[in-house]
C-alpha cells in the first residue's frame, strides 16, 4: 500500500464509524425518550396506594398561598404525616414527582387556569404551593375575573383560578307579587345554560393550559326544590324543564361549545371528573364523619360510592357518567382522579378546620382535602399530562 494513501483510509474508516452510529441513534431513542414514551403510554389514574414513609411533602403551613380551613399542618389535624406517607403506584408503570424547576422552565412565558368550583381552587393551592418552590418571589395574582392566582416571575408564569361552580351563568331571580313587588324569600335559581359565566367567559387567548371541573354545587342541598334550579336556553325556560342531572348535560354540551369555538385550538385543555365525598354514618348536615387512619380498601369502594347502593357519596359516579357521555369526541382530555381519591377516606380537614366553631355550625369537612395531602398527587398527575401535552404538540 502506498503511504501516501494511508491518511485517506484512516478518515474514511473514521467517517464510516460516524455515519453507522448515527443511523443507529436514529433508531434506538435516548434514556429521556424513552421514559417520556413510557409516560405517555401511561394510565396514571388506575393502581395502588402505597405505605412510603418517605413520601413527605413539598411545603409546609408557610406557604402565603394556603387557605386556612385547609391548611392541616397549621389547624394541627391529627394523623398529617401519616397521611402524606401514601404514595400513589400507577398500574404498570412510574409516575414521577413533579419537578418544580423543570416544569415552571418548560412554562416559561406560559400561564395556567382552573376554572369551576371549590374543589378546583383546593387543587389550585396545592399547585401553587409546589411550584413557589422553584421561585420563593411568587407573589399572589390577581384579576378582574380571576378569583385568586399566583404570578412566578423568575419564569414570567401565572397560575390561577376562576371561581364558576356552575360554569354556566346563574343568578337568583326573585318572585314577583301579583302587584309587581318582589318577595325576596321566594323564586328561582335562573340558569343560563348557553352563557359561560361572567368569571371566565372572557379569558380566552390568555390562558395555555386550562382545567374546567363542576359537580358539587348539582345537588339539592345547594338548590332545594323550593328554589329550584330552572334552565334557560335562549333567554326562554326549557320546556319540559331538565331535571338537574339532565341540567348538568345541557350546560357542560353548551359549555364545550362555547370552548371549541371561542378558544384557540392548540389550548391544552382538561376536564376533571368529580372529587369523592367521604361521609360516614349520615350527610355533612346529619353528623357525617371522616375521622379515618387509614386509606379505603379497594373492596370497600362500591360499598361507599356505588349509586345502585344508594349511599350518601354516590353523586360523584351519577355525575361522572354525564361528564364522560358529553366529553367524547371532544378536544378537551378528561383527567380521572375519582377513583384514586375514592380511597382517601382520611385524607379531609374532617374536625380540623382552624375555626373554632366551624364543625358546630357546618359540619366536618369530609369533601374538600388537607393540605399537603391528596392534591399532591393530582398536581404530580397534571403536570406529566402538560409536559407530555407539550411533548406531542409543541404548544408551550
Amino acid at each position: 500500500m502506498s503511504p501516501k494513501l494511508f491518511p485517506y483510509l484512516i478518515l474514511l474508516t473514521l467517517a464510516s464509524i460516524y455515519l453507522f452510529s448515527s443511523l443507529i441513534s436514529l433508531h434506538t431513542p435516548s434514556s429521556s425518550t424513552s421514559q417520556l414514551l413510557s409516560i405517555s403510554n401511561c394510565n396514571f389514574f388506575k393502581g395502588k396506594w402505597v405505605f412510603d414513609p418517605n413520601h413527605t411533602p413539598l411545603y409546609d403551613d408557610t406557604c402565603p398561598f394556603h387557605r386556612n380551613a385547609w391548611n392541616c399542618i397549621r389547624n394541627q389535624r391529627g394523623n398529617l404525616s401519616l397521611i402524606n406517607s401514601w404514595k400513589w403506584v400507577p398500574r404498570g408503570c412510574h409516575l414521577p414527582r413533579i419537578d418544580p424547576f423543570r416544569f415552571l422552565g418548560v412554562m416559561r412565558n406560559n400561564n395556567v387556569g382552573f376554572v369551576g368550583d371549590s374543589l378546583n381552587e383546593n387543587f389550585l393551592v396545592s399547585f401553587l404551593c409546589i411550584l413557589r418552590v422553584a421561585d420563593e418571589g411568587a407573589r399572589k395574582w390577581k384579576k378582574k375575573g380571576a378569583w385568586r392566582g399566583a404570578y412566578f416571575p423568575k419564569f414570567n408564569v401565572t397560575v390561577a383560578y376562576h371561581r364558576a361552580v356552575l360554569l354556566s351563568k346563574y343568578q337568583w331571580q326573585p318572585k314577583q307579587s301579583e302587584a309587581g313587588i318582589q318577595d325576596g324569600s321566594e323564586g328561582i335559581h335562573r340558569v343560563d345554560v348557553d352563557v359561560p359565566a361572567d368569571e371566565w367567559a372572557k379569558i380566552a387567548g390568555f390562558y395555555d393550559v386550562l382545567l374546567f371541573n363542576t359537580g358539587h354545587w348539582w345537588n339539592f342541598d345547594k338548590f332545594p326544590k323550593e328554589k329550584p334550579l330552572v334552565f334557560y336556553k335562549a333567554g326562554k325556560p326549557i320546556v319540559p324543564p331538565p331535571e338537574m342531572l339532565d341540567g348538568l348535560e345541557i350546560v357542560i354540551g353548551n359549555m364545550i361549545a362555547y370552548i371549541e369555538k371561542e378558544f384557540p385550538r392548540n389550548t391544552l385543555k382538561f376536564w376533571r371528573l368529580v372529587s369523592p365525598r367521604h361521609f360516614y354514618g349520615g350527610d355533612w348536615n346529619q353528623n357525617g364523619s371522616c375521622l379515618f387512619n387509614k386509606p379505603l380498601e379497594e373492596n370497600e369502594l362500591d360499598l361507599w360510592f356505588e349509586p345502585r347502593n344508594n349511599g350518601v357519596n354516590k353523586e360523584a359516579r351519577q355525575m361522572n357518567s354525564v361528564i364522560q357521555k358529553v366529553l367524547q369526541g371532544t378536544n378537551i382530555q378528561l383527567v380521572d382522579f375519582t377513583h384514586l381519591s375514592e380511597f382517601r377516606a382520611d385524607a379531609h380537614p374532617a374536625i380540623w378546620l382552624g375555626k373554632k366553631d366551624a364543625v358546630a355550625i357546618w359540619g366536618q369537612d369530609c369533601l374538600h382535602w388537607c393540605l399537603p395531602g391528596l392534591p399532591d398527587t393530582w398536581v404530580d398527575i397534571l403536570s406529566q399530562l402538560i409536559l407530555d401535552g407539550h411533548g406531542r404538540t409543541g404548544r408551550l
